[in-house]
């Protein structure tokens, strides 16, 4: 079905085709049949319908150079507010009692490149892209992004790793296209596989269909997160990838920790997007609590909620 709003410029032009169709062969037909009548009524439908696309193509350019002069407006109204931002900036500091987006951004870098150093390591890993379809890759790196974003407000961040970044793939121009800036991103990206990277005894592998529960964050260890969405239907993928490297494995303490909740859909899962188990996995390395942890990261929507939220 047409859209509507598509099809009224279309539909008028062709009503009045139509309606000029049959004016002309109602005086062709009264007028009998000499030629130059005839003639001349082909000109005139010729001439009515030109006037009539030419109107449509002039309401088409209006409208694309109103839009033009809105995307003009918009870019003067952003330079003007950063001019004004400067300006306050200048006079005052920034914003009284509160350090300046120049010292914010300075010591933002002083804690990861300190977590680079001596933090834990958490490493995504993409080497199973191509399970994927474009509509997931798309989200998961969106999902690259939170993570990134929230590592670089965290009080006691991680250092991060994007292992078998491949330029070129469909995961890179997904990055490159969604997130700005992210060739300046303040973490290691390589080609290489993690197990070129870090001694296999150090690694955690953690997937939901772990064994193992997670107990603790050594900042010695690495995590490496599995690069697949949630919307993934590739059952037990990273944990089987696991155990043919003979890595160890672990999962976060849900079952331990929350309950499952009654939804009419009756789902529960423990499969988190790679950005929501960050947020687990930081909020624990700064508060030491499971519970604040978990609340901080798995969603209600998940089917799991803290026994006292039941109450």
């Amino acid at each position: 079905m047409r859209h509507k709003a598509c099809a009224g410029p279309r539909r008028a032009q062709y009503v009045a085709e139509r309606a000029l169709r049959l004016y002309v062969g109602d005086v062709v037909t009264e007028c009998g049949t000499s030629p130059i009548l005839k003639f001349l009524g082909e000109l005139l439908y010729t001439l009515l319908c030109v006037c009539s696309k030419c109107c449509c193509k002039r309401n088409v350019l209006r409208k694309q150079k109103h839009w033009e002069k809105v995307l003009v407006a918009k870019k003067k109204k952003r330079t003007q507010e950063r001019e004004r931002r400067r300006a306050r900036q200048a006079e005052g500091g920034g914003t009284a009692g509160q350090p300046s987006k120049r010292v914010l951004k300075a010591l933002t870098k002083e804690r990861l490149l300190e977590a680079r150093e001596s933090g834990p390591r958490l490493c995504v890993d993409l080497s199973m892209a191509d399970h994927m379809t474009k509509k997931e890759t798309s989200r998961l790196a969106a999902q690259i992004r939170r993570l990134y974003g929230a590592n670089r407000r965290a009080e006691k961040p991680f250092w991060l790793y994007l292992t078998e970044f491949v330029v070129g793939s469909s995961i890179y121009k997904e990055c490159i296209r969604m997130n700005d800036g992210f060739c300046n991103y303040l973490m290691d990206i390589t080609p290489e596989s993690y197990l070129n990277l870090f001694p296999i005894d150090a690694i955690i592998y953690l997937t939901p269909d772990s064994e193992n529960v997670l107990e603790d964050i050594d900042p010695k260890k690495v995590y490496i997160l599995g690069g697949l969405v949630d919307e993934s239907i590739h059952k037990r993928l990273t944990l089987q990838k696991a155990r043919d490297e003979s890595l160890q494995t672990a999962r976060l303490p849900i079952r331990e920790y929350m309950v499952k909740t009654i939804n009419t859909k009756n789902y529960h899962s423990e499969t988190l997007a790679i950005n929501q188990v960050f947020d687990v996995l930081s909020t624990f390395y700064k508060t030491q609590s499971w519970p604040a942890a978990l609340k901080a990261g798995v969603s209600s929507g998940k089917g799991y909620v803290l026994p006292n939220a039941m109450n």
